[in-house]
Parts: C-alpha cells; structure tokens; sequence
C-alpha cells in the first residue's frame, strides 16, 4: 500500500549519475564521480514536464517511449543514430538545450575528484557514492526545510541487485544517523522513501537527471571548454544564501 502523504507530496526527487564510484581503478578520461539529484514539484512534474518531454520525443520519434539517454546521444547510437545527419543533429540539440533551459526543477550535484580524494586520505579514502549522497542531502534537507516540507520520494536508477542494496544501506544510514554537520533528528523529520526503476520505465526524471549529470562532470573536467549543456542547467542549482547545489569535493 502506498503511504498517502507520500503519494501526495508536494515533491518528488529524482537521482543519476556519471562515472563509477570506484577508487581501485580510475580512469583518466573520466576521474570524477557525479551524483545527481533533482527535485521537481508534483504537480508541475504531472502537468508540464512529463509532457513537454513526451512532445519533444514525439517529434523526432514515433513514440515516447524512447529513453533520452545522454551516452547514446552523444554517440548518436540506437534510436539517436538520426542524429548522424548534421541538420537533424543541430536541430534537436538546439531544442533538447532550450528544453533543459526552460523545464522547472531544482538541481543538486555533488562532484567527488577521485584522484585528489585518494590522494588526501589513501586506505583511509570513504566510498565516493557515500560521500556525494551527505554533500548531496545536507542540501536537500536545507532545501526541505526552506520550504517546510518532510516528505520526499526519491526515485533512482536501478543499477543491479547489490548496487542497489549498498545505495539502500547507505540511505538508510545517512537518514537515521545525520551526518558530521547536519544532526540525525533533522534527518530523521524527513519521509523518503528509496525506489529503483529500470531504464524500460522510461521515468522523465531520472532521464533529466541524467542529461544534467554528464555536462556537469565535463564542466569539472574541463573548465575552460565550451559547455552548452551546462550552461543549459546553470540556473536550476538551489542557491540560498551560503548553500549552494553544486558541491565539488574535495
């Protein structure tokens, strides 16, 4: 049975994200973990995003069931190999961009530099998954209580049958203990409950997610390079006072 005050919620959180949060091998190309996390209100969620989305596919697509997934656009692999042709390719990117521009939703990533965490701490280095998941809540619950607001389904990516349980043992702990700045009675004010969807559940959210993770890791990467995704999504990250969306550790 679903709780009715979640059902009712007035948001919804939606996680992705970018490279792998392993520090035995890092790969040079990609040496950041991105953990991706946006909230969208309910109703704007039901009346506006899923269907702008719908009608942004339906155009290049005979059905919305096409996952927009930022890996296969950018290879214009599957369904995107229409974006092979330049003019089909400018014109859709124009319009993904000002579609990511426009949709409302608030955006919080945290961005673990791998090769600097384990340089910093070594065999005493924490799992970066653990890491992004604090940095990323203590916003949220900044966020939740600025809008005096407890409850929070929070939506990922399913990733696997273990990777799933260990994200649901690190929520679970982070949700009941606190973290270093932010006590566990704060925390534990807040309803989230955790479910995983699969990529076939074609989940808007976890798509826009993912089309915001991939530009902010190159953003980290490669400051200095042109980012028009990024720039896409400046604007969505939660700034209130000194609390800023986007945490870059370390």
């Amino acid at each position: 049975m679903i709780d009715a005050g979640i059902a009712n919620s007035r948001f919804i959180a939606f996680f992705d994200e970018c490279g792998d949060h392993s520090l035995v091998k890092i790969n040079p190309q990609l040496p950041v973990f991105v953990l991706c996390t946006l909230i969208v209100e309910r109703e704007v969620y039901a009346r506006r995003i899923v269907p702008e989305i719908a009608a942004f596919k339906l155009r290049y697509f005979p059905h919305e069931g096409v996952n927009l997934h930022s890996r296969d656009i950018r290879k214009a692999e599957g369904p995107f190999s229409i974006l092979q042709n330049a003019e089909v390719r400018e014109r859709f990117m124009d319009e993904l961009t000002a579609l990511m521009e426009s949709l409302p939703f608030t955006l919080f990533a945290t961005v673990i530099r791998k090769d600097a965490h384990l340089k910093r701490y070594g065999d005493e280095a924490a799992n970066p998954y653990n890491v992004a998941l604090e940095y990323s809540f203590e916003r949220i619950l900044h966020f939740m209580e600025a809008n005096r607001a407890t409850d929070l389904p929070v939506i990922a990516e399913a990733r696997g049958k273990n990777e799933d349980n260990e994200l649901r043992a690190s929520f679970h702990r982070l949700m009941t203990r606190g973290t270093y700045y932010n006590e566990a009675e704060r925390f534990r004010r807040l309803v989230c409950p955790l479910a995983f969807r699969r990529k076939h559940d074609n989940i808007a959210g976890i798509q826009l997610a993912d089309l915001c993770a991939h530009p902010i890791a190159r953003r980290i990467i490669k400051p200095n390079q042109p980012n028009r995704a990024f720039s896409a999504i400046e604007g969505h990250f939660y700034a209130a006072g000194r609390v800023k969306g986007l945490k870059v550790f370390p």
